[in-house]
């Protein structure tokens, strides 16, 4: 985690985005993606002309052209290593005035980065402020991957403190138990529908590159984890450009991160070309018929886009696809004929593997309601045998609106620095719900279900008309209680109405 002077300072440059009149947390991140992106295409060129040095050729396609751009500026003072030591004034005019069009005419070389910047804006209102946020980005070593990764992850951590903008943060530790559970491997390739920050492909990146590191040494694994490995779709521009930041600064070098309004286009050419798909979608709630894409429409009719994505995912995984999807709780257990049946197709046509139900406040200051992760595998031919089920009750932090830790920070997390005692698991329940998984196909089978984990087989679920819902298979232990005999009981009575009496007898003899 960032900690420190650096942590110091950026929410220095926050306070001041604030009070220089910019409030909205998204727009903040986006001016500062943009300018971690003028940085980028200043190391770029340097490494283009260390090469261009070492071997004798000329560049091929450089990033800053010679002569001067359109409004008679040279190219090389639209460069991060120039600007960022002219005086505050100077530098204004020549990033809000040469280097922003210059950012818009970027692209031919087709990468992820260079297509989001098409339409960037420069908002940032005085020139003292881009000095101290130059100042302050420049002293980032963004040759430490770590380092740069913990400093946008922090900036990221800042879009969930107002407002609506929470809506594009589903919690780390969250994203990092389902990643933990569904364990991505170097020859994956990976989609998440509804992308946002990149969070849940961020985290399935830094868990290959821990758990897979020999994978850089195979020149098309290499060329795979950079290029082809992770997939994104949003049809939020400035999240476009924000996951593909936050991808480029976790050393992914080419993420594919595209514009797409996932329920309303035609999966025909995404069919079955993903091994995993991590996805927490924007619920909405419900949609228009007419907005939404036919070949989804035709397996269930319904306007619930809880529904369709879910409709979405099997169509996106290829035959043994894997996907870790968070979904809002009445997916579980609604009643509508779409509902039943796309929980039938779950059980029935393809594998379910578990159901982890998550604690109502999980989510909150933005949303209290109920969610689970559903973990799935496809297989259009069935396979379910029996469903695991766990119920968190604690995920480490409160769960008021506050959402603070209960623990110290490396009790923290599906996977915490040090081990829990006993008494922590009451606080933090997602380390036990990753050691369970493992066993979820072995000793978890004999567990009671007055358990906090136990399997269902798929008999008892067809049996409950596929209701999915915890509570319809857990059972509660009721404490034993010791009866008194009845004749105890009466003898009892009969002995306070006697006192009772006596009691009224004497009252009225002092009453004379």
């Amino acid at each position: 985690m960032i900690t420190g002077e650096l942590k110091s300072k950026v929410d220095r440059i926050w306070d001041t985005f604030w009070s220089g009149g910019i409030s909205n947390p998204l727009e903040v991140i986006e001016q500062i993606t943009y300018l971690l992106f003028i940085r980028r295409l200043d190391e770029l060129h340097d490494l283009a002309l260390k090469k261009a040095r070492r071997t004798g050729k000329p560049i091929d396609r450089p990033i800053y052209p010679e002569g001067d751009d359109p409004k008679g500026k040279p190219y090389a003072k639209l460069r991060w290593s120039y600007f960022k030591s002219v005086e505050p004034r100077e530098m204004f005019e020549i990033v809000g005035e040469h280097v922003f069009p210059f950012l818009r005419t970027l692209g031919g070389d087709g990468s992820t980065y260079s297509s989001h910047m098409r339409d960037a804006r420069f908002t940032i209102p005085n020139p003292a402020l881009l000095s101290r946020v130059v100042d302050m980005l420049d002293g980032v070593s963004m040759e430490d991957r770590d380092t740069k990764g913990d400093l946008y992850e922090y900036l990221l951590s800042k879009i969930a403190t107002a407002g609506h903008n929470g809506q594009f943060r589903t919690p780390r530790h969250i994203i990092r138990l389902m990643v933990e559970m569904i364990s991505p491997g170097p020859d994956d390739t990976i989609c998440d529908p509804a992308c946002g920050s990149a969070g849940f492909l961020m985290e399935a990146s830094e868990y290959v590159r821990r758990e897979h590191a020999d994978l850089f040494h195979d020149p098309k694994r290499n060329r795979h984890y950079h290029h082809e490995m992770f997939h994104g779709f949003d049809f939020d521009s400035t999240m476009l450009r924000v996951g593909s930041m936050n991808m480029l600064l976790h050393g992914v070098e080419s993420p594919i991160i595209e514009y797409r309004d996932s329920l309303a286009q035609s999966v025909s050419d995404e069919a079955e070309k993903y091994s995993i798909i991590l996805a927490n979608p924007p619920f909405a709630g419900s949609i228009d018929y007419e907005s939404t894409a036919r070949d989804l429409l035709q397996v269930v009719k319904t306007k619930k886009t809880e529904l369709l994505f879910l409709v979405l995912f099997l169509r996106l995984l290829k035959p043994g696809g894997q996907a870790a999807v968070i979904v809002p709780e009445g997916v579980l257990f609604g009643s509508s004929k779409a509902h039943k049946e796309i929980r039938r197709m779950l059980v029935d046509d393809h594998k379910l593997d578990a159901v982890v139900k998550l604690p109502g406040g999980v989510f909150k200051p933005y949303t209290g309601v109920s969610a689970a992760i559903l973990f799935f595998t496809k297989t259009n031919s069935g396979g379910t045998d029996n469903v695991w089920y766990y119920e968190v009750t604690a995920d480490g932090w409160s769960l008021d609106d506050k959402r603070t830790p209960l623990l110290p920070e490396e009790k923290l997390g599906p996977k915490p620095a040090v081990d829990l005692a006993e008494a922590d698991h009451a606080a933090n329940n997602l380390p036990d719900v990753l050691s369970r998984w493992k066993q979820h196909d072995g000793n978890e089978r004999k567990r009671a279900r007055t358990e906090q984990s136990f399997c269902v087989p798929k008999d008892d679920i067809v049996a409950q008309e596929y209701d999915l819902s915890l509570n319809r298979y857990k059972e509660v232990v009721h404490d034993e209680v010791n009866h008194r005999p009845p004749l105890d009981i009466l003898n009892d009575l009969e002995r306070i109405e006697s006192e009772i009496r006596q009691g009224m007898f004497d009252l009225k003899a002092m009453l004379g």
